[in-house]
């Protein structure tokens, strides 16, 4: 396999390479590649439905979808299907996939079918990266922090008549909603992770609600750098593949009335890893006017335990 990186931030095209006979050895090194890219292209792809359902279980269990579409022989198989005959797709919004479980996915992998002549692209941003160009002072105080997430449009597209009221209710007792750290750490590289989205996540719970919205918003809009982003265009047979724990991502549904299809898979994940898991936060000097403050002492934080 050859990597060669396309973004100064985040992203790696990788070639020769068929995902139709990738082993466990060449799971793994395409694992290790995802940690330091965050995001893999692999170009001419043009793998079967099962043969994406086989890559995919390489890196673990799949998740089932309990929103989006499915292919009827294959529940862990989603179908992206958009064109004239159908609404706009509700992707127009950053967000990290399904953060409303308490263990998200940790990797996505999806293949273009049809692909339109203009648009249809999708965004990517490293929440590494925008973690990383958070002031000190922020990321002191937002440290230790954890922040409830929900369905997002997920549950008013479900909350229009009696029988959707009744399947939401049923998600939200597969699905209870979460609290998940604001920051995050990465399980391979360590890297603290900015883990809110505009999808999913609703309230930061331990501030004041005026407070915590402001906050919230602002962490939000660190997805809108163009410093932290990277954009893929498609082709039939295109297969990108991204770490959903560290990466959020847009897809403009500017092509609405082309056709557009895509077809996904998530890896099981586990709940995120709090910045001082044990509770304990070590706080960093901070910098002003050019002159180190002293360090704080470490501060214990209560946190919640993860939900299961």
């Amino acid at each position: 396999m050859k990597s060669v990186r396309i973004g100064p931030v985040l992203g790696s095209r990788v070639s020769g390479v068929d995902l139709s006979e990738v082993d466990e050895a060449g799971a793994a090194q395409i694992e290790a590649m995802l940690a330091e890219h965050e995001v893999l292209v692999f170009p001419d792809q043009p793998i079967s439905a099962d043969a994406q359902l086989r890559f995919g279980r390489l890196f673990g269990e799949l998740a089932v979808s309990p929103f989006s579409p499915t292919a009827a022989e294959a529940p862990e198989l989603i179908v992206l299907d958009y064109s004239k005959d159908t609404s706009p797709p509700l992707t127009d919004i950053w967000h990290a996939d399904e953060t409303y479980r308490p263990a998200p996915p940790k990797f996505t992998i999806l293949k273009a079918i049809i692909t339109p002549e203009l648009g249809g692209d999708t965004m990517f941003c490293s929440m590494r990266a925008a973690y990383e160009g958070l002031s000190d002072r922020l990321q002191r105080h937002i440290a230790g922090l954890t922040a409830h997430h929900g369905f997002g449009r997920f549950a008013k597209m479900l909350a229009g008549d009696a029988e959707g009221m009744k399947r939401l209710h049923v998600v939200e007792e597969d699905f209870p909603h979460p609290n998940h750290p604001i920051v995050s750490v990465h399980p391979i590289t360590g890297k603290r992770i900015l883990y809110v989205n505009r999808h999913f996540t609703e309230h930061i719970n331990e501030l004041p609600d005026d407070e915590g919205r402001a906050i919230l918003e602002l962490l939000i809009q660190q997805t809108t750098r163009p410093e932290h982003q990277l954009r893929v265009s498609w082709e039939p047979g295109t297969l990108v593949m991204w770490d959903n724990r560290s990466v959020q991502h847009y897809a403009p549904h500017d092509y609405w009335p082309q056709r557009r299809r895509m077809e996904r898979v998530t890896v099981e994940g586990d709940p995120p890893i709090a910045d001082g898991e044990d509770g304990t936060v070590t706080w960093s000097p901070v910098r002003v006017d050019g002159v180190s403050q002293p360090d704080r002492p470490d501060l214990e934080i209560p946190r919640r335990p993860h939900q299961k």
